[in-house]
């Protein structure tokens, strides 16, 4: 009987498709659904011919389409890179693997995120026999469900304006609020936040986790009053504009249009910059199968498409042969030049993906109480 009944799902699923009512990821995902297809087989894979890049919207579709896109689909002919901006938070890849219905191939996610979903069996591992890992500068960017082809730093921008005599230039300096006066800005989440909070406390970058929580969470009490808290970029930027925040640690891709749009006087610096993977995860399941690993293996691989990427959007290479291939006009924007690196303290994701829930809890205690 159930026989039955899947031939006839699968007979109509047949023919909306040859009526063009639904496309061929449809069709695949109804197919895995019924159980017609296993998820993430081969066979799913050779139906597809497509993968889909999951990212959160804005330019990244044409960003990450033009760069890591399109040159697989001309190195792979048959085979199609899609875009998706839904927006591939934790929540929605967790759903979608539980249900059994997995229409994502790869997410451009973060590190803890690839701590806590691969840890709960809802990723792929990343296969090191195909993505190498001598294609990222650092093995914070190369995790076992997860890999950076692009990276950003958290970093601290001030107005020039409000400092005629010098800013800030560190997170003590950001906490001195007598030497330096006037509201700060800062996100809404723990990550980053604490991490600022622990150097400003004296603790070395280089020997920064674990971070002392309790000191870090008291360390940030001090100047909850003293500060405003954005929850995206676009209103971290907004904060900065309108003179809101005469300081604030915001991304370094919105600090940079800052910077640029006011000719330097909204000025930000590199100096214990927290520098992050932008990495990319595989739910389990994915109906592109193995080729997954194939995809984000070439954008890892070739330094120039993560180049063009940082001109287009203002990400960072993770490549370690990019930097060379950098134009001029574009080294003091890259959080991964070498010069930038060595002033920078590289994010523990391990560490936050294992503290991360609570940390960010006690945080918004703290910003709200």
């Amino acid at each position: 009987m159930m026989q039955t009944f899947q031939q006839d799902c699968m007979e109509l699923a047949m023919r909306k498709f040859r009526e063009g009512k639904v496309d061929r990821r449809a069709l695949l995902a109804g197919l895995v659904g019924l159980g017609v297809l296993p998820a993430g087989s081969d066979a799913a894979a050779q139906a597809a011919q497509e993968m889909v890049m999951v990212n959160w919207g804005g330019v990244a579709n044409q960003g990450f389409g033009t760069n890591y896109g399109a040159p697989f689909m001309a190195a792979n002919p048959g085979w199609k890179v899609v875009q998706d901006s839904t927006g591939p938070s934790a929540g929605r890849i967790r759903s979608m693997v539980e249900s059994g219905r997995t229409t994502w191939d790869l997410c451009d996610s973060s590190a803890s995120s690839a701590i806590l979903l691969g840890k709960a069996g809802l990723l792929n591992k990343i296969d090191y026999s195909v993505v190498q890992k001598s294609d990222v500068i650092s093995p914070a960017f190369a995790m076992e469900h997860g890999a950076a082809p692009y990276s950003f730093s958290s970093v601290l921008i001030y107005d020039t304006a409000k400092f005629p005599n010098g800013g800030p230039q560190n997170w003590a300096d950001f906490y001195d609020v007598q030497k330096f006066p006037g509201t700060r800005l800062l996100r809404r989440d723990a990550l980053a936040v604490l991490d600022g909070a622990q150097m400003a406390l004296g603790k070395s970058p280089a020997a920064l986790y674990p971070l002392d929580v309790p000191a870090c969470l008291a360390k940030l009490r001090e100047i909850r009053r003293n500060c405003v808290f954005w929850t995206n970029g676009s209103e971290s930027e907004q904060f900065m504009r309108t003179g809101e925040a005469v300081m604030g640690q915001i991304w370094h891709t919105r600090a940079t249009i800052l910077e640029r749009e006011t000719s330097g006087r909204l000025k930000f610096i590199w100096n214990q910059g927290l520098l992050q993977g932008g990495i990319f995860v595989s739910p389990r399941g994915n109906p592109g199968g193995a080729m997954v690993q194939k995809l984000l293996a070439s954008m890892l691989a070739n330094p120039e498409p993560q180049v063009e990427l940082l001109k287009f959007l203002g990400n960072g290479p993770t490549n370690p042969r990019a930097a060379a291939v950098v134009p001029e006009e574009f080294k003091r924007f890259n959080p991964t030049d070498p010069a930038n690196v060595a002033v920078q303290c590289t994010l523990d994701g391990t560490w936050w993906g294992e503290n991360y829930a609570e940390l960010n809890s006690k945080v918004l205690d703290v910003i709200t109480g």
